[in-house]
């Protein structure tokens, strides 16, 4: 059991938490209460993603993110206002205990109940070695965030060629399978998150990494609730 200050700044500078650890003890910041324009859609506290369950970590359909990554945000948000267009965010800072939940569904081969939608074309046998699941993300640093464009009249995602967390080469942003629209949906996005200074992925159109994060070499555990 955690007790005292001490350990949680140990938890904070090494990432080792017990599991009554919460994401405030970290530094995170609400997304939603922070940029209220902002739409907010924590897939994962609920049953529409890969898995198909809720994912452990999750408690709340919050999203949580680092301060910096959240002003980086915000700024992307203001400059896409004046077209009539915003940012719809799907998940930001990760457990680790997530991405174990993560690990453990893709070595299950048997169960196949998300496939149509999420992974059609590929072997659940071959997600770990194509690079769609691993032991570790990059979400759990806080700093990172996936996300696409809405239109804020109508709150319609714009279309990016594939839903997001679609397991598949169609995904990347380098591919020449989209639509010329789809490419250049995906195209703004990636411009008006550079100019921020977010890193993207290069096999996933929606996930992108601030490139000055401030916990650069820390994966958390803290729950979201």
């Amino acid at each position: 059991m955690c007790q005292g200050r001490w350990l949680r700044i140990s938890a904070l500078w090494l990432g080792l938490v017990c599991g009554s650890a919460h994401a405030d003890d970290a530094a995170l910041v609400d997304l939603a209460a922070a940029l209220p324009t902002i739409v907010v859609e924590a897939r994962y506290a609920g049953s529409h993603n890969f898995v198909g369950v809720p994912i452990e970590g999750y408690l709340e359909a919050r999203v949580l993110l680092t301060q910096p990554a959240v002003e980086a945000l915000g700024a992307v948000q203001a400059g896409l206002v004046e077209f009539g267009l915003g940012i719809k965010v799907f998940d930001g800072y990760r457990p680790q205990r997530a991405v174990d939940h993560f690990v453990r569904w893709a070595s299950d081969l048997n169960d196949l109940a998300t496939k149509a939608e999420f992974y059609p074309q590929v072997d659940k046998a071959n997600l770990f070695s194509d690079g769609y699941i691993a032991a570790r993300s990059g979400h759990s640093r806080g700093s990172t965030v996936d996300l696409t464009l809405v239109d804020l009249k109508t709150g319609v995602e714009l279309d990016m060629g594939t839903p997001w967390d679609f397991f598949d080469q169609m995904s990347w942003p380098s591919s020449e399978l989209p639509t010329a629209e789809q490419r250049a949906n995906r195209a703004l996005l990636r411009a008006v998150m550079a100019a921020q200074k977010f890193r993207p992925l290069e096999t996933e159109w929606w996930h992108f990494t601030l490139a000055d994060e401030p916990f650069p070499d820390t994966y958390f555990d803290w729950v979201i609730d």
